[in-house]
């Protein structure tokens, strides 16, 4: 069940403002709680009130974002008759750039937690009807885009790798 959209200001809101801008930062292993609670105006108890863990909070984070990201993967795909060489295209790209202006390159880049229910991989699956085993190579794709920009690559640089890989088929 998805988090509940908390408050604009409320604890919650504040502990997920800080935390997205802590896990883009650093990723998600070298967060420390207690410096988003801080940033965020709020005592440890709180995230632990609210998210239960670090873990918690991350994936409350991630998950919205990627149901974000996976509504417009639908849309661009949809837009080109929802599969296809050129649909899944459009809905990698249109993935890349959200996720960056989201601001939560490092965070979708990072491993999932349970690649069974990966849902970027889940939501290419329909949009590749004859390989089977293209849509975790599609996903990793994207997501090393993203891991790139990470790194430090900018966003044009990792876009048009991203395109070469995917071939142009435009």
């Amino acid at each position: 069940m998805p988090y509940p959209v908390p408050i604009p200001g409320s604890a919650a809101a504040r502990l997920i403002e800080a935390a997205t801008r802590r896990f883009e930062a650093e990723g998600r292993e070298q967060v420390n709680v207690v410096e988003v609670a801080r940033e965020a105006g709020v005592t440890t108890g709180a995230l632990y009130h609210h998210f239960g863990s670090k873990d918690g909070l991350y994936l409350v984070i991630r998950e919205e974002m990627e149901r974000r990201i996976t509504e417009r993967m639908e849309g661009a795909a949809a837009a080109l008759g929802g599969e296809g060489p050129a649909a899944i295209q459009a809905a990698l790209l249109v993935a890349f750039d959200a996720a960056v202006r989201f601001g939560v390159t490092r965070m979708l880049s990072e491993t999932v937690v349970d690649p069974a229910n990966d849902v970027i991989r889940l939501t290419l699956r329909p949009m590749v009807s004859d390989e089977a085993g293209a849509p975790p190579v599609l996903a990793a794709a994207w997501r090393g885009a993203l891991g790139a920009m990470a790194d430090g690559m900018s966003a044009d640089e990792a876009r048009r790798g991203l395109i070469w890989v995917l071939g142009d088929r435009q």
